[in-house]
């Protein structure tokens, strides 16, 4: 596949006798802003984590979870299920085409990507948790 060089992520990593998947999931540089991110998150985001948190749908679900050059609004790790949340600023061309490629790399190591509309989250959230079950092995 073909992807925009700036969206591999791989880039820059280095085995140093470690599995490579060990060096691309929440990456120690992203902490910060993954933090920041968690302590200022959107209403639907909010509104999700009520659902997911705790187990509640049997799957163990994190917030802000980075893999790659990319933070996912939540992650399954063990499910490889993430669920993305997407706002009014994904509807530009840059936006798409950037989101395209985050999607296809995280698709290509291995994990289901959701997404959803803040107004699907806010007006029809029971539909959204039956979908996300029907993506729960």
């Amino acid at each position: 596949m073909l992807y925009p060089p700036f969206l591999s992520p791989f880039q820059g990593q280095r085995g140093n006798g470690r599995d490579n998947m060990t060096l691309i999931f929440n990456k120690h540089k992203q902490r910060e802003t993954r933090r920041y991110l968690r302590k200022n998150s959107t209403a639907p985001e909010r509104m999700l984590w009520l659902h997911l948190k705790n187990k509640q749908l049997r799957a163990r679900f994190r917030r802000q979870y980075g893999i790659g050059h990319y933070i996912a609004d939540f992650c399954s790790p063990r499910q490889k299920l993430v669920i993305e949340i997407e706002g009014g600023i994904h509807d530009n061309e840059e936006e798409k085409y950037y989101d395209q490629g985050r999607r296809l790399n995280i698709e290509d190591l291995g994990f289901r990507v959701l997404y959803f509309t803040n107004e699907e989250i806010e007006q029809e959230i029971n539909k959204v948790i039956e979908v996300i079950k029907k993506h729960i092995k």
